[in-house]
């Protein structure tokens, strides 16, 4: 059994849609080149390939003047390598009491995981206590993770969501 010759989903004659579309492309415009001088290329213009309509004056290759300005290079330099170097970037800030304290708290909860001998409980007590103590330490950053705009930012903050 064909299914294709049940379908009833699709045109008949595939070949007459098609030659349909692409005449109503061409009525369009779409596809046709623009030729510089004329509408219609010579017999001798077929061979050659289309070139790009560049302005007068202007150099068909791209120059070392057409790059861009480079205020920070040296004209003298010979170095191929030679590129942008972008600025230090500005330094971290300093880290606030309570965030020390809660990476302190994830630190004391991996030495209770890895070594729970040393505060004198086993592993099945320490495991689960260690779990817990990261666990708090970690939501304790996150709590103070700040949701507002910075205090420095001015009265237009922008697009808040």
């Amino acid at each position: 059994m064909n299914s294709r010759r049940d379908s009833t989903d699709g045109p008949e004659d595939v070949d007459a849609t098609f030659a349909e579309i692409v005449a109503g492309l061409e009525r369009e415009g779409v596809g046709r080149q623009a030729w510089s001088d004329d509408d219609e290329p010579d017999e001798d213009d077929e061979a050659e390939p289309v070139r790009p309509v560049r302005p007068e004056g202007q150099p068909a290759v791209a120059t070392v003047e057409d790059g861009p300005d480079d205020d920070d290079a040296d004209p003298d330099s010979d170095d191929p390598n030679d590129h942008y170097v972008p600025p230090e970037p500005p330094p971290l800030p300093a880290l606030r009491p309570g965030t020390i304290a809660a990476l302190l708290v994830i630190v004391l909860g991996v030495v209770l995981l890895v070594a729970p001998g040393l505060f004198g409980l086993t592993g099945a007590i320490g495991t689960p206590l260690a779990l817990i103590v990261m666990c708090s330490g970690a939501g304790w950053l996150i709590l103070r993770m700040r949701s507002g705009p910075p205090p420095d930012s001015g009265w237009d903050d922008g697009a808040v969501l």
